[in-house]
């Protein structure tokens, strides 16, 4: 009986074995090339030996992790390295899947993290001299710089006829992801001819390698091409209309009267102080005693708005105001007619492309290595976990397992830092508070920064008075823009000034007690007379001798 139970345990024993040495057979004949960088690459990856590729390559940890990648270490070189693969990857046969993971730990404002998956080196290059000249099948992964933000996908294809290989770039490709966390890029090239680009597992793009709509040239070229040799006749007429040879201009028609005249109507508003300047002397500025007239000039009081000039409509020299000239016409001009010469506008005419070619299935060039040839102005990129499968599930094993544990851990670090800097503001709040930050650093806003960046900085403490903050500092805003643009002078004998819009008061309700921040326009006149007197720069003018 014992010898019968022993005997049943080694078969399923046997039997357990088998399927795992048969499951391992399956998995490991769907992963065509994987990388993972838990061990130095030296030895392994060749790092280019062409003077220009100056950049140092690190066998180093992300950030946070103890997992390792290969790093990008220098700002603003160029960097080259491949690795030849011990099988070629033959691109025609089923389903292939490009995938690898990039963080970008110093963010990404001008360089490439892309890899090229090359060609064997019977294509004309060499390991030690990889470069960009180097012939690649695809070039696949993240670019970004000044307007170009994309991942790019770029497959090299052979034209039959010609037989020049052409890049074929992929139309409306997504974009980079603006963060700093580590992003999994996945290319699925599928027999249907149809390709997938996902961003951490995510469907971002699909196209068809044939579409003229997906790549850009196409990759099968147009039929009819124009003739080059074709030359628009001397008297084609692609003027569609003409003006009118019979028509004359008016005898009343004054081409010299001007657009805009006085309006004799107007009257000067009564009050007018004709005799008083817009602008006089500040009678509280004192010269300062370190003010040498030899070597600063004379001094000069600084100027303030005119005082008196406040209640009256105006000052100074008054001017009619100008109205549109009703006899204004402006220079005359033909009226148009059709043109009975017309013949449309002239192209060349099509002939047959010598170069198209009909073709059901792209003719992929195999993958004999993958090299990462780029120019960046970033350090801190990590390549990891490289992968090129046959099956689109072992893709999706690896994400789950290799990359979205990373990205977790670093995705809850990034919103504690984010909570942290704002201080316990919400996104949005955060987002307002940045942008009402930078309107209160203009400029005009003069006296009036101080108060609104009070406000700001109470309301930040303050979340529940959010709303009222920012409508009061954009009132603030607006008042003092548009006393800019009109210039101040008001032709009312009672005037709305900036400083009326904070005297509002912004009632504050915290903890159940109730705080109300008002400020007096007297008030405020005179903190912004002295303000204006302190701050005025001094006048230094020269004599002439």
């Amino acid at each position: 009986m014992e010898e019968s139970k022993r005997k049943i345990c080694a078969q399923y024993a046997l039997l357990l074995l088998s399927c795992c040495f048969f499951s391992q057979l399956y998995a490991s004949s769907d992963v065509k090339f994987y990388e993972s960088f838990d061990e130095a690459f030296d030895g392994r990856w060749i790092v280019s030996e062409k003077e220009e590729y100056s950049g140092v390559w690190k066998h180093a940890k992300s950030e946070g992790h103890d997992d390792y990648g290969l790093l990008v270490s220098e700002k603003a070189r160029k960097y080259a390295i491949v690795k030849e693969l011990d099988n070629v990857v033959d691109l025609k046969d089923g389903t292939v899947v490009l995938q690898y993971e990039v963080r970008l730990q110093e963010g990404l404002e001008c360089g490439g993290a892309y890899i090229k998956y090359l060609r064997p080196q019977e294509a004309g290059w060499t390991a030690k001299g990889f470069d960009n000249e180097s012939p690649y099948a695809i070039m696949f992964g993240p670019d970004k710089c000044g307007a170009t933000n994309k991942v790019h996908f770029i497959l090299k294809h052979k034209n039959p006829k010609s037989g020049e290989y052409i890049e074929h770039h992929l139309k409306f490709p997504p974009s980079v992801p603006a963060d700093k966390l580590t992003h999994v890029y996945t290319a699925v090239l599928k027999p249907d001819n149809e390709v997938l680009i996902l961003v951490d597992g995510e469907e971002k793009k699909k196209a068809n390698f044939l579409s003229s709509d997906d790549f850009e040239p196409p990759l099968i070229p147009a039929e009819t091409i124009p003739d080059p040799e074709d030359k628009k006749p001397e008297d084609w007429d692609e003027r569609a209309k003409i003006p009118d040879p019979d028509a004359k201009k008016p005898d009343d028609w004054d081409e010299d009267a001007p657009m805009e005249i006085e309006d004799k109507e107007a009257e000067k508003p009564e009050g007018w102080l004709d005799d008083e300047p817009e602008e006089v002397d500040d009678p509280e500025a004192t010269k300062p005693e370190d003010w040498d007239d030899e070597e600063d000039g004379e001094w000069e009081a600084p100027k303030i708005d005119n005082p008196k000039c406040e209640a009256a409509p105006g000052c100074g020299e008054w001017k009619r105001p100008m109205k549109r000239n009703p006899a204004y016409k402006g220079k005359w001009h033909a009226p148009l007619i059709d043109n009975p010469n017309y013949k449309g506008i002239w192209k060349p005419r099509d002939i047959p492309n010598p170069d198209h070619f009909e073709l059901d299935k792209p003719n992929f060039e195999p993958i004999a290595a993958i090299g990462i040839e780029i120019w960046t102005m970033q350090d801190g990129i990590l390549f990891d976990n490289i992968l090129i499968a046959s099956d689109e599930k072992v893709a999706e094993s690896y994400r789950k397992t290799a990359w979205k544990p990373k990205f977790d851990v670093e995705k809850e670090k990034q919103k504690a830092e984010e909570e942290a800097e704002s201080g316990g503001l919400k996104g949005y709040q955060k987002v307002v508070f940045d942008l009402l930050h930078k309107a209160a650093d203009i400029p005009v806003l003069g006296k009036h920064k101080v108060k609104v960046m009070e406000l700001l900085e109470k309301a930040e403490t303050q979340p529940n008075i959010t709303v009222g903050v920012v409508v009061s500092v954009i009132v603030v805003v607006f008042s003092v823009l548009l006393k800019l643009i009109f210039g101040g002078k008001k032709q009312q004998p009672a005037r709305a000034s900036a400083e009326t819009v904070t005297a509002e008061t912004v009632t504050e309700k915290t903890d159940g007690a109730e705080t109300s921040t008002s400020n007096s326009q007297a008030a405020e006149e005179k903190e912004g007379q002295s303000d204006d007197a302190a701050a005025a720069p001094r006048r230094r003018t020269r004599r002439d001798n």
